[in-house]
């Protein structure tokens, strides 16, 4: 005889408390990790604070790649930045609908031209093999994480219009409060389940940050974005090459 059981609904008191512990409890565990790892990290690992570029294997598609994908990342990153810093301001811009409408096409575009980076970078790491022997268990994981946090971030731009404006509203208030040291999560309960998900992936991302190559961006002055081309010479002794 078959029994069918029924899920039976979460209760409110497991879903406050569920939302206390990945809102206002993890937040803080995820900074912790970045800021004693890091510097645990480059106190006993100096000369690993570099992005260990594997240009020198393979230029052309790692251009294709790395460089829209930086360039992406910063307007997005800038973004969100501006609209935790200065929430007022954005609103005032986004009260003119043109204004908000190139606000919001602007950052969809630049989010677009991250993911295209970054497929590209997933691309060159799986078709070709010298870049794939040098690729670390760490960075398909933080690919992953990253194609995740561009992937629902699009989908919440798409989905969940106005962005720029209810994350003026919501999430920096709740940011915040973080800085604060006294976390209200009011504002972010009642947010849909792409937009909750965004959020902790991102400090999941924070937490996950000392441990990857992501720590070369820390480094100051950081002028991969202006430096200029590197060029690579091969030297090879032809004497040695005869005699074997």
């Amino acid at each position: 005889m078959l029994l069918l059981a029924q899920t039976a609904p979460a209760s409110p008191s497991f879903l406050s408390n569920l939302d206390t512990l990945l809102f206002a409890v993890f937040p803080y565990v995820a900074m912790a990790m970045f800021f004693l790892i890091t510097i645990s990290r480059y106190r006993s690992h100096p000369f690993t604070y570099s992005s260990l570029s594997t240009q020198f294997i393979e230029n052309r598609q790692h251009f294709w790649g790395l460089v829209p994908f930086h360039y992406g990342v910063i307007a997005v990153l800038t973004g969100h930045v501006v609209a935790f810093a200065i929430p007022r301001s954005v609103l005032l811009w986004n009260a003119r609908p043109l204004r908000l409408y190139i606000l919001e096409v602007s950052a969809l575009i630049f989010a677009v031209l991250t993911l295209v980076g970054l497929i590209q970078s997933i691309h060159r790491r799986l078709t070709s093999s010298k870049v794939r022997t040098a690729t670390t268990p760490t960075d398909w994981i933080v690919l992953a994480m990253l194609l995740f946090q561009l992937g629902s971030g699009m989908y919440i731009a798409v989905m969940h219009r106005w962005g720029s404006s209810w994350f003026a509203t919501s999430v920096s208030p709740y940011l915040w409060s973080l800085v604060r040291l006294n976390p209200d999560i009011s504002t972010i309960v009642p947010m849909p389940a792409a937009v909750k998900l965004h959020i902790i992936s991102a400090f999941l991302l924070i937490a996950f940050f000392p441990f990857t190559r992501l720590v070369h961006v820390l480094v100051v002055p950081n002028m991969y974005l202006w430096r200029r081309a590197q060029v690579v010479r091969w030297y090879r002794d032809r004497r040695v090459r005869s005699s074997q």
